[in-house]
């Protein structure tokens, strides 16, 4: 009896750890907080020029359509990187204006910036959306891999 028992502790132990483990490649998105001094999204835009600028949205890369459901800032001044298949170019500031301008009319909720930090806390970037869960997950080569954004009722929109 103690022999099962001993074994079914060391199971749940090796699962555990394997799971606390397998978490240290991911990153998260922090909320910035709203007030004088803080970063905001016009910040942002105005230095636009500082950044490779990329959103997702609905059927962005495969038909033209904006529909964007946020957007990732990605300094070009430091040595992170953040990629992403579903996430389409910004190349002008009057497009990332138009962009940042359309998010809350696609989803219905209000947009904020949060800064996209690595395992960790390391700064890689920031985010301006309104929806759902994001997942970040640090690869082999050292950039950050930003997931497709949830659309409001579940979807990606890559699909």
């Amino acid at each position: 009896m103690n022999k099962h028992r001993f074994l079914i502790m060391l199971l749940i132990a090796l699962i555990l750890s394997g799971c606390s483990l397998s978490l240290k490649n991911y990153g998260k998105v922090k909320m910035l907080p709203k007030g004088p001094g803080e970063v905001t999204i016009q910040d942002v835009i105005d230095n636009w020029e500082d950044y490779d600028i990329y959103y997702a949205g609905s059927f962005a890369r495969y038909y033209g359509v904006r529909n964007p459901l946020g957007v990732m800032f990605d300094p070009k001044n430091n040595d992170t990187t953040l990629v992403g298949d579903a996430w389409e170019k910004v190349r002008d500031q009057k497009t990332l204006i138009e962009i940042t301008q359309m998010i809350y009319p696609n989803t219905q909720d209000e947009p904020w910036l949060s800064e996209i930090l690595g395992p960790d806390d390391g700064f890689y970037g920031y985010l301006y959306y309104s929806y759902g869960m994001v997942v970040l997950e640090l690869t082999d080569n050292g950039k950050m891999y930003v997931y497709d954004l949830e659309e409001p009722g579940g979807g990606y929109s890559a699909f």
